[in-house]
């Protein structure tokens, strides 16, 4: 079968015999994949620095229906992302990026969405803007659950079906892992005690902007952990609960 070009973003390899490498990568137009990098390993490898994590590359492979391993050829670089990595912050949430997009996608289906929002926040990174790690980090992790399909109506409470309203009169709402959205004050009192969050309605609305907005534009607060940290343990919560994992990245971001 004649080889394939694709758009490839790199997310993860491991080691197999002695030389080879097994290649996790999303691709634009066909999903996420994984194949075979022969002799990879070797110093003068032929793939170079265009297998590292979440390098932007272009891929060549040969793909056959009855393998499920591709056979990589080449990979010519676009984006090296190693510049980032001198930064700890910035390389711990490209591992929290890697993660969530190797467990969340299923194999071979495409979904240029999703390609196309992790490349956004990649270059959102390297602008290098300050607080872009927790910037890009919320709105990865918002839109990852968005385009997954299991985003619940952050406005409504799952319980009730009351309205949950928006500052300055907003009510609370509260968030729990055996809960798929939002509950109000009252709802939450039918939870097990010490096991539900607040989701402030300041995040609430920082979520509503980042779903109508492109990151570049969104309006300027200063970023730092604390912002929307809420929203990410929600949401964290909600993609744990999706792969049926914990994520391993995601208590070293907040750690930081």
């Amino acid at each position: 079968m004649p080889a394939r070009v694709s758009e490839a973003i790199i997310l993860r390899t491991y080691p197999m015999k002695e030389a080879d490498l097994v290649v996790s990568f999303l691709t634009r137009d066909q999903g996420k994949l994984r194949g075979v990098a022969k002799r990879a390993r070797r110093p003068k490898s032929a793939f170079g620095a265009g297998l590292e994590r979440l390098s932007q590359v272009k891929m060549s492979y040969f793909q056959r229906e009855t393998r499920e391993l591709v056979n990589l050829d080449s990979c010519d670089l676009v984006h090296s992302q190693f510049a980032l990595t001198a930064d700890y912050a910035a390389g711990v949430v490209l591992d929290y990026f890697a993660e969530i997009t190797e467990q969340l996608l299923p194999p071979g289906e495409p979904n240029e969405r999703f390609f196309r929002l992790l490349g956004a926040m990649l270059d959102h990174l390297r602008s290098h803007q300050p607080g872009a790690v927790w910037r890009a980090a919320t709105y990865f992790s918002l839109w990852a659950v968005r385009l997954s399909g299991f985003l619940p109506d952050l406005d409504v409470c799952l319980g009730c079906g009351s309205w949950l309203g928006e500052p300055p009169n907003a009510r609370r709402a509260f968030f729990a892992r055996v809960q798929p959205g939002l509950v109000c004050e009252d709802c939450c009192r039918t939870l097990p005690p010490g096991a539900s969050w607040e989701l402030s309605a300041d995040s609430r609305a920082v979520a509503a902007e980042m779903l109508r907005t492109p990151i570049g534009q969104l309006s300027g607060r200063d970023w730092s952990r604390e912002t929307a940290a809420d929203l990410r343990h929600f949401l964290v919560q909600r993609i744990e609960t999706q792969i049926e994992r914990k994520l391993l990245a995601a208590p070293v971001l907040e750690a930081l």
